[in-house]
């Protein structure tokens, strides 16, 4: 039993560990998740009549919080998952992580079964799953973590300083993982923006699409691998093979009034700021008047630049005035969007013929790009 209990931590441990890991590393992906699951059930509680009610209310009161969820949910998760493995308080820990399954089981059951949230997030932009397949993920943890709450008498838990140590650690060390993830940029980026990609041909399909065809004659069904050209069967459903080969990105359209030029963009040297958030336009203005002179160099070094935004395009060009930039060009885009290319507000991208050369926060953007321009 002492191996199977051995094997039944290390692999709840580590699991939540690199869950919480993986969305501190960007923690407005999960807030963008979050406000998702609130608006869904917001929608999902109110009456036929559409009327609002308190359960309605109560959701769409959280979405202003969902970035301190996110931050909280995903540090207690590397905690707990760093308790169970060190011993300090297993009990207790065991206990919690069993309440925080049973949810994330509900969550993702809800997702896949009302087909609500195509992507519960449980491991950020790392690695996507399906919502039948987290579900299933829970059920195998719910079922480990339920071994381990029946054993938990058995197993070793201590009340140690160590432990102690070792966990006030690990939740430091998850809070400044947030807190620089929000400050700046995910250490570690896993969306198809990321510096190095060429963003065109993310925009396109990988490989030709491959179907499987399913069709019915005679009351029993065959499945071909090229559509029949007997006029005897009936169509019944097709199945994409090779899902991999679809699109990376299929949602980032710029437009400049009624005009798409998004293929502008992959012209030659471009500069691309993505403003998401016009709430706060004092801070916004600071931000943006400190960028001027990087601003300035880049235009008379003739380079476009280009702010992409879903907020009105003559408010932001009023913005942009008073912050003294000039020559730019403004352009629409979607607000989730936005927010993908960059979790910074502004964020800032160079683009040299579709590549991702550069990817900046406000807070980290050099004072000159003229060295990465003369590469």
């Amino acid at each position: 039993m002492k191996n199977i209990d051995r094997l039944a931590i290390i692999l709840v441990g580590g699991l939540f560990i690199f869950s919480g890991l993986i969305k501190l590393n960007d923690p407005v992906g999960t807030q963008i998740k979050l406000e998702e699951y609130f608006e869904v059930f917001a929608q999902d509680v109110r009456p036929h009549t559409g009327n609002e009610n308190w359960a309605s209310h109560f959701f769409e009161a959280l979405i202003p919080y969902a970035l301190f969820f996110s931050v909280l949910l995903s540090s207690l998760e590397v905690v707990l998952g760093v308790m169970l493995l060190s011993g300090y308080r297993r009990r207790q820990a065991i206990g919690a992580l069993l309440a925080m399954i049973v949810f994330f089981t509900f969550l993702t059951f809800y997702s896949w079964h009302f087909n609500k949230v195509t992507d519960c997030g449980c491991f950020g932009d790392a690695i996507k799953l399906t919502p039948k397949e987290s579900f299933i993920k829970d059920v195998v943890l719910l079922l480990l973590i339920a071994y381990l709450f029946l054993r938990r008498k058995q197993l070793g838990s201590s009340t140690a300083k160590r432990g102690l140590v070792i966990t006030l650690t690990a939740a430091a060390l998850s809070v400044g993982l947030a807190w620089y993830a929000i400050a700046y940029l995910p250490p570690l980026d896993f969306r198809p923006y990321r510096v190095g990609n060429h963003i065109p041909s993310l925009m396109k399909p990988s490989a030709a699409f491959q179907y499987e065809y399913i069709m019915e004659k005679e009351g029993k069904q065959y499945v071909f691998q090229e559509y029949p050209t007997d006029t005897t069967y009936t169509f019944v459903d097709m199945k994409l093979l090779n899902p991999e080969a679809l699109p990376k990105i299929t949602d980032f359209r710029a437009y400049q009034g009624d005009t798409d030029i998004t293929d502008s963009l992959f012209q030659g040297t471009c500069f691309l700021v993505v403003i998401h958030d016009v709430n706060d336009n004092e801070k916004l203005l600071q931000r943006l008047s400190k960028a001027k002179p990087v601003i300035e160099e880049l235009i008379n070094s003739g380079v476009k630049v280009s702010v992409l935004s879903a907020a009105s395009p003559d408010a932001l060009e009023v913005l942009l005035a008073q912050a003294g930039w000039h020559h730019v060009v403004v352009a629409s885009i979607d607000h989730t969007v936005a927010k993908t290319m960059v979790r910074s507000n502004p964020g800032y991208l160079l683009l040299q013929d579709g590549y991702v050369r550069g990817k900046w926060s406000y807070r980290a953007l050099p004072a000159s790009l003229r060295y990465i321009l003369n590469q």
